[in-house]
């Protein structure tokens, strides 16, 4: 297999600064990986139509960046839902249907796959609890950030204590909505107009979801940052559901985003 190089991720400064003692976290990118054409790089997607043994081969080197084996590399099969998993030492390979996951075990590395939609890695680093979710814009609007956050207090932190980052995604100036996307949140929210804004094709918007991501995080009273890193026009580094979609491709990878409680 091709040996693209090492993966490189990209570590986030808030994370790092509060938590990086307690927790190691990476927000990968397509580098480092053995899959090619559309796929090429780090393709970590099992729902993707790369080649398995590839697909193995990526997940394999995420977890040997964070020391570990690849049975310790937890994700699930996401399904735009606010549902959360709870990962500890009995965990078994298993993919239910969930959006993110939480731990308070040591060596355990919690992974959420994007390809545009945000991944937000969450650590409470005096309780020693980590979280990871996916967010697009259905589990951002209807409650996936919430619910991890409630699942990491159950396992003992303190929402006050939670430091969260949101990783690459797609940013407002990509991401153009209809008319019926945006009736969609108003009807749950009329203030969640101030996150529209028109754009050049009549009765469509441009819609902002890393600044709904980042005040659902800071209304649930996370302390949170957003990489202001956009998928969408970085190719090199990203892949992107929307370019694919543009692009009329039959497929696209997913990158992964991790973390993991340190012993």
């Amino acid at each position: 297999m091709k040996d693209d190089a090492l993966p490189s991720p990209i570590e986030s400064p808030l994370l790092t600064e509060r938590a990086g003692k307690t927790a190691q976290h990476g927000f990968f990118t397509r580098a480092g990986g053995v899959s090619d054409g559309i796929y090429r790089g780090l393709n970590v997607g099992l729902g993707s139509k790369d080649e398995r043994e590839k697909v193995d081969e990526n997940r394999a080197r995420v977890a040997r960046w964070f020391s570990a084996t690849p049975d310790r590399l937890a994700t699930v099969h996401q399904v735009h839902s606010p549902d959360v998993v709870l990962v500890d030492g009995d965990y078994d390979g298993a993919r239910p249907q969930a959006d993110a996951l939480v731990s308070a075990t040591p060596g355990m590395v919690l992974g959420v796959l994007a390809a545009d939609c945000g991944p937000i890695l969450f650590c409470d680093p005096e309780a020693r609890v980590v979280g990871a979710a996916h967010a697009g814009w259905k589990g951002a609007l209807y409650g996936v950030l919430e619910s991890t956050v409630a699942a990491m207090e159950r396992l003992g932190a303190n929402r006050r204590n939670i430091v969260a980052s949101l990783g690459p995604s797609i940013s407002r100036r990509n991401y153009e909505v209809g008319p019926e996307f945006v009736e969609r949140f108003l009807g749950v929210d009329r203030a969640y107009e101030r996150y529209f804004t028109p754009s050049e094709k009549p009765g469509h918007a441009l819609f902002d979801l890393p600044g709904l991501t980042t005040q659902r995080l800071a209304d649930a009273g996370v302390t949170a940052e957003n990489l202001d890193i956009c998928t969408y026009p970085d190719e090199d580094r990203f892949f992107s559901y929307r370019r694919t979609t543009h692009r009329q491709e039959p497929d696209y990878g997913r990158q992964i985003s991790a973390i993991m409680l340190r012993g």
